[in-house]
């Protein structure tokens, strides 16, 4: 497929910029992938499409505060975007700056946008591709990022992060830091909600994908089967494989909150059935691919043309993902990270190899 057939034409002023006050209060657009018919609710009314005997997987990945101001030694600024902490201490990030910095040299921290240095300092040790191995000269990361580090808002939020991003571009489920951008369908649960899911006999389980800056990347080949997805660390545990055997065993469904929860899941059953996994995964899910673990996902509006709704078409299927976008188009939901949710139940079903029919 090319990758103008996941075009849709978004007005500006549906990109939420700010969360609602709560979380629970955004819309909730049903997609039935078998017929594509489409039901409008709220998310608070999520229990209403669950059943008992249901397992719910989440994400508990926790955004760091990732996004940095600072000067180079000339005096040039630069924007800081962590991509990865590594665990000799060292990380790679993202750096914007007028020009690139040389390797070798020393970016020192500003608190803010006012670039008013202080005295701690980055050594920028070599440069992958578009990503520079950054090393602290004497506090450690937990340190800067405590004092000076910025809530990495997606680009698309035109706006400054502020207090509220501290909590609300964080899942209430959060503990496991890592993530630089937060897997946004777990935004729309609080406490409340997850005890009410839990009363009404649904099970849950944890998984961990640490979300990477490269989610926002875009697809800039026309065939896309020619794009190179970006790499992100996931663990899938012995614990998760029980429970989805069980939710099995009780003819229940696999819903995965999220697409970070997606790819989790199908990663861990790449080899044609569900295992425990620790690593490094660039599985690209696109139409034409089999969900192996999956029977339901829980997921926000996506870019157009991105591999995110490209996922979502291939469970959906294609033709039923781009009349729903359309129809939320039409009927003002709000879209990406604070924006509404979408639940998706997928176009073909499995057979007992785990296999999509078509």
């Amino acid at each position: 497929m090319r990758r103008q057939d996941f075009y849709f034409e978004l007005p500006d002023e549906l990109i939420a910029q700010v969360p609602l006050p709560e979380r629970t209060s955004s819309r909730l657009l049903v997609l039935d992938g078998a017929t594509g018919d489409v039901q409008h609710s709220y998310f608070a009314h999520l229990t209403d499409f669950l059943r008992s005997g249901d397992l719910l997987v989440f994400n508990n990945t926790r955004v760091i505060p990732a996004r940095l101001f600072g000067v180079k030694q000339t005096g040039g600024r630069v924007e800081i975007l962590i991509e990865r902490l590594l665990p000799d201490g060292s990380a790679w990030a993202h750096v914007r700056a007028s020009k690139a910095p040389k390797p070798g040299t020393t970016l020192f921290i500003a608190k803010d946008e006012t670039r008013d240095a202080s005295e701690f300092g980055l050594h920028v040790e070599t440069r992958e591709a578009a990503l520079f191995l950054l090393r602290p000269e004497a506090a450690s990361w937990q340190e800067i990022l405590g004092e000076f580090g910025h809530m990495p808002l997606p680009p698309y939020i035109d706006r400054a992060d502020d207090a509220q991003d501290v909590s609300r571009y964080q899942t209430v489920y959060a503990r496991r830091e890592g993530a630089v951008a937060a897997p946004t369908a777990g935004l729309h649960f609080d406490e409340h909600l997850l005890e009410d899911i839990r009363a009404r006999g649904i099970a849950t389980t944890e998984v961990t994908l640490h979300v990477g800056a490269g989610t926002f990347q875009p697809v800039r080949e026309d065939n896309i089967l020619d794009h190179k997805m970006h790499s992100e660390w996931l663990e899938v545990t012995d614990e998760v494989v029980n429970q989805v055997k069980a939710c099995r065993e009780r003819n229940g469904r696999v819903i995965a909150v999220g697409t970070t929860a997606v790819r989790s899941l199908e990663t861990a059953a790449s080899e044609g059935y569900l295992q425990s996994f620790r690593g490094e995964s660039t599985i690209f899910l696109h139409p034409g691919k089999a969900f192996r673990v999956v029977d339901a996902m829980i997921t926000n509006f996506h870019l157009p043309e991105s591999t995110l709704i490209m996922l979502v078409s291939a469970f959906a299927g294609h033709a039923h993902t781009m009349a729903a976008y359309r129809r939320a188009v039409e009927n003002r939901y709000r879209f990406f990270s604070y924006g509404d949710a979408m639940l998706v139940t997928p176009e073909s079903l499995r057979d007992s190899s785990g296999d999509s029919l078509a």
